[in-house]
Order: C-alpha cells, then sequence, then structure tokens
C-alpha cells in the first residue's frame, strides 16, 4: 500500500525545490539585466576595502556579467569608477515562509560624504514586495554619515498592508495553533546621532508607529477571533521620543568585514503624544566582526540582540518578537511573528567565505538562538535554536553589496528560505 502522508510531504518538499530554484534563478537574472552600479573614482574611493583597488575592480558582480554578455564596446570598468554613487536596482520573484512568492524591486544606494581612508560608507535603501498571500510592503532606509562622519542620519519608515499568523505569547507555543490576522502598518523612525569621541555618537529623535484594520480573518474560530481581537484592539498607536548611543568602528556599514557595531536605544512611548498607553523599552544591539583567516576574504561575525520592556505594556503588534527587528532579520529559521513576548534575548554566530576567486559566488553558514518571557512573567522559558547555510550573488562588488539567498531550519520542522538585499547583520 502506498505512503500517501509520505507522498504528499515528499510533493510538497519538490514544490519548495522548484520555488528556491526558481528565486535563484530569476533574482540571478533579474540583477543581470536590471542591476547598474555606478562607482566612486579611484582618486577618491576609500581604501578600506581588505585588498588594493585593482583586486576590487577585477573582481566580478552581476553588472559585469552583464557587460560582458552584451559585448559593450567601451570600457566599462572606467565608466563605473568615474562617478560618485553605486547604485543597484533589482527585480526579482522571490520565496520566503512568510511571503511565500513575491515579486520585488529593489534599489540600494552607496556613497562616501569625504575622501578619508577610513570614511564609512551612507546607503539608501528601499524596494516593493508584493506576495501570494496579498502583502504589501514598502520600506525607506537611509543610514547618512555627514560632516566628515560626526553627524549620523538614521531614517527608517516602512508602510505593510500584511495579512500574518500570531501564535501567542512565550516560548512553548504550538505551532499547530496559529491564527492569521490582517492589518495595516505604519512605521516611522527618525534620529540623528552627533559624535563626542572617535566612532563614538550620542542623539535622539522621535519614533512612530501605528497599526490599524487589526482584525482576526479565520472563520473557524469566532468564539477565539473575538477574545483575540479585544486582546489586540483595532488600532495600536505608539510614538515618544528615543534616546541613542552608538559604537560603530565598521567602514562598511552593507557588508562589514571588520569592526564593531554598539548601539544602546531607549525609547519612551508617551500619551501626551498620542500613543494608545505609556511604555518604554530598552533595545541594545552588539555586532563584531573578524577577518578570518586573516588577509582572506572570509568574514565571522556574532550578533547579539536584547529587545526588553522596562514599563509598562507594549501593544501586542509591537512587543518583541520574531523577524520584527528594525531589519524583519532575527530568528532565521522560523517564520516572522513564531515567538512573541515581553522580553527577547537573541545570539547569532555568521560564517561567510569565499567560493569564486573572482568574488561573484559566496557562501555562509550561521546558528542562532532566541529566548522570550511570557505575558506573566519576565523569566525566560527555553532556547529556541535555528541554524542554516546561504548563497551570496555579488550585486555590486564595490559597496559589497549582495543578493542573500539562505535556508534556515528551527524546532518543529520549521524550516524556509530567507531572502535580503545586504548582509542580514
Amino acid at each position: 500500500m502506498p505512503n500517501f502522508a509520505f507522498n504528499k510531504k515528499l510533493y510538497a518538499l519538490s514544490n519548495v525545490i522548484k520555488r528556491s530554484l526558481l528565486t535563484c534563478f530569476l533574482a540571478f537574472i533579474g540583477g543581470i539585466l536590471y542591476s547598474s552600479p555606478i562607482y566612486t573614482r579611484i582618486d577618491t574611493l576609500p581604501q578600506q576595502i581588505n585588498f588594493p583597488i585593482s583586486k576590487v575592480i577585477n573582481e566580478k558582480d552581476l553588472t559585469d556579467i552583464f557587460h560582458s554578455i552584451i559585448k559593450k564596446r567601451f570600457d566599462s570598468t572606467n565608466l563605473r569608477v568615474n562617478n560618485k554613487y553605486h547604485f543597484s536596482l533589482l527585480p526579482a520573484l522571490g520565496y520566503t515562509l512568510q511571503t511565500a512568492m513575491a515579486g520585488v524591486v529593489s534599489t540600494n544606494i552607496g556613497f562616501y560624504n569625504h575622501q578619508d581612508s577610513n570614511a564609512k560608507i551612507s546607503t539608501i535603501t528601499s524596494s516593493i514586495t508584493y506576495s501570494e498571500y496579498n502583502q504589501t510592503i514598502l520600506p525607506l532606509y537611509a543610514d547618512i554619515w555627514l560632516k566628515k562622519d560626526k553627524i549620523n542620519f538614521i531614517t527608517d519608515n516602512r508602510y505593510i498592508a500584511y495579512p500574518s499568523n500570531i501564535y501567542g505569547l512565550g516560548g512553548r507555543t504550538d505551532p499547530n495553533r496559529a491564527h492569521t490576522i490582517n492589518f495595516t502598518g505604519l512605521k516611522l523612525h527618525d534620529k540623528v546621532l552627533i559624535s563626542f569621541a572617535k566612532n563614538w555618537l550620542v542623539g535622539a529623535g522621535i519614533y512612530y508607529d501605528q497599526f490599524w484594520d487589526i482584525a482576526v480573518v479565520d472563520p473557524t474560530t469566532k468564539r477565539i477571533n473575538t477574545l483575540i481581537e479585544k486582546e489586540l484592539s483595532h488600532n495600536e498607536i505608539a510614538v515618544g521620543p528615543v534616546f541613542n548611543v552608538l559604537y560603530d568602528s565598521r567602514t562598511n556599514q552593507i557588508n562589514a568585514a571588520t569592526g564593531t557595531y554598539f548601539n544602546v536605544n531607549i525609547r519612551d512611548n508617551l500619551p501626551v503624544l498620542g500613543s494608545g498607553n505609556y511604555w518604554q523599552s530598552l533595545l541594545i544591539d552588539t555586532r563584531k566582526y573578524f577577518n578570518f583567516p586573516h588577509g582572506s576574504r572570509n568574514t565571522l561575525a556574532f550578533w547579539s540582540y536584547e529587545w526588553l520592556t522596562l514599563g509598562g505594556t507594549p501593544p501586542y503588534l509591537l512587543k518583541p518578537a520574531t523577524g520584527w527587528d528594525d531589519q524583519y532579520n532575527t530568528g532565521r529559521g522560523y517564520i516572522q511573528s513564531r515567538f512573541r513576548g515581553n522580553n527577547m534575548s537573541y545570539l547569532e554566530s555568521e560564517y561567510r567565505f569565499a567560493l569564486s576567486k573572482n568574488g561573484l559566488f559566496s557562501g555562509v553558514v550561521f546558528i542562532n538562538a532566541e529566548k522570550f518571557s511570557d505575558e506573566l512573567s519576565s523569566t525566560y522559558k527555553e532556547v529556541l535554536p535555528g541554524y542554516g547555510l546561504g548563497l551570496r550573488i555579488k550585486l555590486n562588488k564595490f559597496a559589497k553589496t549582495n543578493i542573500c539567498i539562505d535556508y534556515g531550519f528551527g524546532n518543529n520542522s520549521s524550516q524556509g528560505f530567507f531572502v535580503n538585499l545586504g548582509e542580514v547583520f
């Protein structure tokens, strides 16, 4: 007698493999056809890259492949190093746990504002995504360094229209008891930091988050739907000042090879400014990068992310949760929102290594662990591991921007693809 359950799983796995191959192929082709990097002049490009500028030019990225295919009659290298900005445009199809199949158009601009050898690269990133689940995602992120890196302006804005699953609070929630909610969200996070010592900055800003039209869309659980909607409400608003201390010795924020990043952010949400209620949070984001082995193109990276509630009660959708960090990157191996709590502790390590001598392809292996407290306690209940591997395709060799395609695994057979433009951390 045939094993129908096994055949069904095999069929589902074959569909995932087909989708993943389609994702890789279309991302690769889309990058070749539409990416158009333009680079800083050789005489002004800061020499923070791990190897000489001549070697960077002799490397390959998707635009080089495109030029070689169409056999342009002029020297494209001269064109690419005689301009100020690094610009990349990538249309592609992708597949992730959160979105299923999705059409994406991403753009990234990197540039330097001065000629010092240790200048930090400024970057502007945006995209538009529409998914198989009728999700719309429109982010705009800018990290701009001014006045010879004495002033740092950071804006992180995002619009989402979003069917999403929720699982409850804490680290012991049942993966088979998800409830689908629909909502629209707007995120406006802006801050300015000023340098007071080498690589040290301090500053402040305003964070505004709103979710509206929140509704549970599962017609089979009407009583539970009513309870969930009462807990979430139909409209959630949080707004208030943030205070920030930053240490950043990385010379490339898009794809760091060495250096340290340490960011402390305290957020106060005040009813007088429009918040639904008062609450306060603390975020401590620490990252360390090593060139390993020394002199190679390989990087060993570590990431610690502590997201804590100091007082009050955050709205449900603004509580610490898997995949809800500023760049939606924590918890590879689990779907976004899989775990949520009043406090979150997260650790990740990744090893990035070259696969091709020309720099076009590289790979990563990663491992992470996260813990959450539940709604009744500040005590962490369970360690939730994740791990996986990924492929990197060089989109912009001077700015070191990669197309990142990862496959992650978690507990309870959780697994899936995670796609980024630029490194995860």
